[in-house]
């Protein structure tokens, strides 16, 4: 029973390990990123991020959070600045290896190590300060990078941005939609 158990880990291991990367295409009023998801590495970040996508989760949301150089901020808000209800929050995945590079996307959340659900950044610049095990001993859990697209991204961090009740500051003056999220099926 024991080479049973050891065994079935084992073939699960390696096969999270060989998992496959998940494209993306996040349509935005912006332009178009497509995205490479690291499911070997941040399995459950990937597999989180993905059903909020099949489920039109993020379809109509805006980019809520915007600052030059750090990073831009999705997947919560509309553009009348109502949050969409999510499911349970998820665990932190920060310890994967994988670092907040310019470029790459991560999981939002607040400070409290294991609250992301659906919010994510993806970094305009190199964010050490972000990385396991970050300031508070846990960091921010990078899933993903863009493959296409940098240059929406920074047409989004250029962004003129002010101030708007519930967020405070660096809210775009002009709302940046993501039009629709969609999982790239392998062919």
């Amino acid at each position: 029973m024991k080479q049973l158990l050891l065994l079935l880990a084992l073939g699960l291991t390696m096969s999270i390990a060989n998992a496959a990367p998940v494209q993306v295409l996040m349509e935005t009023t912006e332009g178009n990123i497509k995205l490479e998801l690291d499911a070997a590495k941040a399995p459950k970040s990937v597999a989180n991020f993905v059903q909020y996508a099949k489920d039109g989760h993020y379809d109509g949301l805006v980019f809520h959070r915007v600052i030059k150089g750090f990073m831009i901020q999705g997947g919560g808000y509309d553009e009348k600045s109502d949050q969409r209800k999510t499911r349970a929050n998820i665990e932190n995945e920060a310890k994967n290896g994988l670092k907040n590079d310019r470029g790459t996307i991560a999981m939002a959340r607040t400070s409290v190590p294991h609250s992301a659900s659906s919010q994510f950044f993806i970094n305009d610049g190199n964010n050490d300060f972000l990385n396991y095990p970050g300031q508070d001993g846990w960091g921010y859990a990078v899933f993903g990078k863009v493959t296409e697209g940098m240059d929406v991204v920074d047409k989004i961090a250029n962004t003129r941005t002010g101030n708007l009740p519930p967020f405070g500051r660096d809210v775009p003056v002009t709302p940046i939609v993501i039009r629709k999220v969609t999982v790239v099926e392998a062919k």
